[in-house]
């Protein structure tokens, strides 16, 4: 079955087909009270504010980017008007991980 142009689906552990040497990985958890919020939407900035990509939180809570090296910023909005910005440096091999308290 073709997935077609969505998104990889979000989960928890990164799947064995990236190879991280070759990848910059952004990832975090969205969490409300300290449990996982689902269907938060989570936004890849570049470094001069421009939208790059968007991806749905899973049921865990988490989101994920693949990117270039440097500077990004990650925006979360959820419901009832949450709106947080969190700033990120990827860089290739790595997994810049991020918990976002909204």
């Amino acid at each position: 079955m073709t997935q077609g142009c969505a998104a990889p689906a979000q989960t928890a552990h990164l799947p064995a087909t990236v190879d991280l040497a070759n990848e910059a990985v952004i990832q975090g958890t969205v969490l409300r009270d300290g449990s996982p919020v689902s269907g938060a939407y989570a936004r890849l900035l570049d470094a001069s504010g421009e939208f790059t990509a968007e991806v749905v939180t899973s049921e865990e809570g988490v989101f994920r980017f693949f990117a270039a090296d440097g500077s990004w910023t990650v925006r979360v909005l959820a419901p009832g008007g949450v709106s947080v910005d969190s700033s990120v440096t990827a860089e290739t091999g790595a997994i810049a991980g991020l918990e976002v308290a909204i």
